[in-house]
C-alpha cells in the first residue's frame, strides 16, 4: 500500500515532522541572518509546526560542529563555540570603538530602554550625536518606543545583530562584574554608574551595573 500523500493531500495536511524538520535545516543554512518562527511559519506548508522541528533539530544538532542556536527571538545555524578558531581570519582587525561609544553601549545594554538622559546621567558627560550615529551605523543598537513622559523621549535598546555578535540568546545573558574580573575583561579604572554602587540594594543588580564599561572591547 502506497503511503505517499497525493499532491491534493498535500495542500491540506502538513508534511511529516522528520521533512519539517528537513525545511528548517534547509531555511536556517541558506539564510544569512537569523530566522524567526513567524518567517519560518509563512514559508513552511500550511499546518506545520516549525517550533517543534526547531526542538528536534536542535537536539540533532548537539555535539556536531555546527549548533542550532536562539538569538534573541529567532534561530540560526553558527559554529560550534570550540571550533571557532577554525574560522578565525590571519589578518587583525584594529578598528575599536571609542571609550565613549563602549561605555554608551554598555549602558544601553544593561540599562534598556535607556533614554539619551539615562545614559548621560550614568556616565556623567553629554553624549554626542557622533557616538550614538556609530552604534546605530554598526545596528548593534536601535530606538526603541518613545518614553510616555514629557517631551516622548526616545529609548535605545540592543538589536538581534549585537546579541548574534556577542552569541548571547538575550540581553539577559550579558555578564556580571565577577565573570568579566575572572576574563581579565575589566580593569580598575572608574566605570559609569560605580559611584551609585555602595547605595544599591541588590547586589547583582550593582554588580551589572558596575562591570559595562570593559564589555565590549576586544
Amino acid at each position: 500500500m502506497n503511503d505517499t500523500p497525493t499532491p491534493d493531500q498535500s495542500l491540506f495536511e502538513a508534511p511529516p515532522m522528520p521533512e519539517q524538520e528537513r525545511m528548517v535545516e534547509a531555511i536556517l543554512f541558506a539564510s544569512a541572518d537569523p530566522v524567526t518562527v513567524a518567517d519560518l511559519t509563512a514559508r513552511m506548508p500550511h499546518g506545520s509546526d516549525p517550533a517543534e522541528a526547531l526542538v528536534h533539530l536542535r537536539k540533532r544538532y548537539e555535539g556536531r560542529g555546527v549548533h542550532v542556536v536562539k538569538v534573541g527571538d529567532a534561530w540560526a545555524m553558527r559554529t560550534a563555540p570550540d571550533l571557532g578558531f577554525l574560522m578565525q581570519k590571519e589578518t587583525v582587525e584594529t578598528r575599536k570603538l571609542s571609550r565613549a561609544a563602549i561605555e554608551t553601549l554598555a549602558i544601553i545594554a544593561y540599562h534598556q530602554p535607556a533614554t539619551r538622559a539615562e545614559i548621560e546621567e550614568i556616565r556623567g558627560v553629554a553624549v554626542s550625536r557622533g557616538t550614538v550615529d556609530q552604534l546605530l551605523e554598526l545596528e548593534w543598537i536601535r530606538f526603541g518606543r518613545r518614553r510616555m513622559t514629557p517631551g516622548r523621549p526616545v529609548t535605545y535598546v540592543v538589536t538581534q545583530t549585537f546579541l548574534d555578535h556577542f552569541g548571547l540568546e538575550s540581553a539577559r545573558d550579558l555578564p556580571g562584574l565577577k565573570e568579566l574580573r575572572a576574563a581579565g575583561l575589566l580593569d580598575n579604572r572608574p566605570l559609569p554608574g560605580s559611584d551609585n554602587l555602595a547605595a544599591s540594594d541588590d547586589e547583582d543588580e550593582a554588580e551589572n551595573i558596575a562591570g559595562q564599561s570593559e564589555l565590549f572591547e576586544d
